[in-house]
């Protein structure tokens, strides 16, 4: 019975038909960003112990070159990717920006 079974098996996969050529992969991103897009944090270091806000965030982000925000506010939890073009902005219970860097 399971040579029967292993035949009829064998038969079906030899009517299937051959797998075409799989297409090229696609160019792999570059680890760093296209140029005008690092995030410069040491620009900005002088918003530590400053009051966070909408409006200083905006500010931070024109004057370090990022292409983006990251709030980090305390005991909150984050993903581990490094983005060079983004500014990571963390600050303690009152507010107040404890540290700044870029990733």
């Amino acid at each position: 019975m399971r040579m029967i079974a292993l035949l009829a098996c064998m038969a079906a996969t030899a009517c299937a038909k051959p797998q075409q050529d799989a297409p090229a992969a696609a160019e792999p991103l570059p680890a760093v960003p296209a140029a005008g897009l690092a995030c410069a944090a040491e620009s900005v270091q002088y918003a530590i112990g400053q009051k966070s806000s909408p409006e200083l965030g905006s500010k931070l982000v024109k004057e370090s070159g990022s292409a983006s925000l990251r709030w980090m506010p305390p005991r909150s939890a984050a993903t581990m990717d490094y983005r060079a073009d983004r500014l990571n902005v963390h600050y303690n219970d009152d507010m107040i920006i404890t540290r700044i860097n870029c990733g």
